[in-house]
């Protein structure tokens, strides 16, 4: 079970989501919040698997929420809910914290695949923001050079057919360290799930 919080101010947005969130049985929506002030107080309590939160919030946005929570709950994962597809914004978020975004046209079927894929360690978003992430390392442009040493033994033993939790305990790391060395190949890579992480490092 998934569990999910929401901060979405716009009451129809909201109860659309909560809606979709409540449809299917994988999910289990803690708490809809309709500003960051309140979240910020109440999600380190709740410890939910995954938050959606818009950026543009009455006071606080949704980068501000991101800041303030992963400086106490670092493994907790954000992603953004936006009208805007390549917008500065939502990269500011993914330099935040966020794990990635969602357009608030997708597809509830599409909500639904992007938080999946979010808790499983990957970083849902367009391939415009993923080469906005890219451009900011100050590394050389190919592959084997943008991915680390331990991200490179990560993706090497996922494309062996190890599960998460066997890769931590073969590293000798947490499962959620696991998780996060994910996020950043994908970033990287410009890819959005194992698969094409996979393909695009080795070539198959």
């Amino acid at each position: 079970m998934i569990t999910v919080c929401i901060i979405e101010d716009i009451k129809e947005i909201q109860h659309g989501l909560q809606s979709i969130i409540e449809s299917d049985n994988r999910f289990s929506l803690l708490k809809c919040f309709d500003n960051a002030e309140d979240a910020i107080i109440e999600l380190p309590q709740l410890q939910p698997d995954v938050v959606i939160t818009d950026i543009n919030l009455p006071q606080k946005s949704g980068i501000d929420c991101i800041i303030q929570v992963k400086s106490q709950q670092e493994e907790m994962q954000f992603i953004m809910f936006t009208i805007y597809e390549d917008n500065d914004q939502v990269f500011e978020a993914l330099k935040a914290g966020a794990n990635g975004y969602i357009l608030k046209n997708t597809s509830p079927e599409k909500i639904i695949e992007s938080l999946i894929e979010l808790h499983e360690g990957g970083s849902p978003m367009s391939p415009k923001i993923a080469r906005k992430v890219l451009s900011s390392f100050n590394i050389k442009n190919t592959t084997n050079d943008l991915i680390s040493k331990r991200e490179q033994e990560v993706l090497e033993l996922l494309s062996k057919g190890y599960l998460y939790k066997e890769i931590a305990d073969k590293l000798n790391i947490t499962l959620s360290t696991v998780k996060r060395h994910l996020n950043h190949i994908y970033q990287k890579l410009q890819v959005q799930n194992k698969t094409e992480a996979i393909n695009k490092m080795y070539g198959r």
